[in-house]
């Protein structure tokens, strides 16, 4: 199962043209006949799909983990702490991306984009010990994966 997600995987890379390999795997292309994949359609959830954001930068969204470092209420307070909470990130850790947003009813504050568990608890521990990120955990979210 691994080789095939794999080798799917691989040859996504290859083909970023389309919105996802098993659609362009799908597409018409006359002279070369026609595929259809029939799948469960977890596998598909699992590849995720392309978006473009700022500009001409295309990031792949897919499944992961976060770091919150911040959750507040919703008042203006809230989002300034919130913000305030991310440039501290940044100023420790330039290379790591901080997302700020709000979800009712409350502001959120949360860092990078980790495939792994493994590697979301690495930064939890790498902020916690600059001793100004004290409640922070580990969440499950959509992350960007550049390409």
């Amino acid at each position: 199962m691994r080789i095939i997600l794999l080798l799917l995987l691989s040859v996504f890379a290859v083909n970023m043209q389309s919105q996802n390999i098993v659609k362009s795997l799908e597409r018409y292309v006359p002279g070369q006949g026609k595929v259809t994949i029939h799948q469960d359609p977890r596998i598909e959830a699992l590849l995720g799909t392309e978006h473009k954001v700022g500009g001409d930068q295309t990031v792949l969204k897919s499944s992961g983990y976060r770091v919150q470092v911040y959750a507040g209420n919703n008042s203006r307070a809230a989002r300034s702490e919130a913000t305030h909470v991310a440039s501290k990130v940044n100023e420790y850790f330039p290379d790591l991306k901080t997302y700020t947003f709000f979800t009712s009813p409350r502001w959120l504050c949360r860092v990078g984009d980790f495939r792994s568990i493994e590697e979301a608890d690495a930064m939890m521990r790498k902020l916690r010990a600059t001793g100004i990120f004290r409640e922070v955990s580990i969440v499950k979210d959509q992350i960007n994966i550049p390409l």
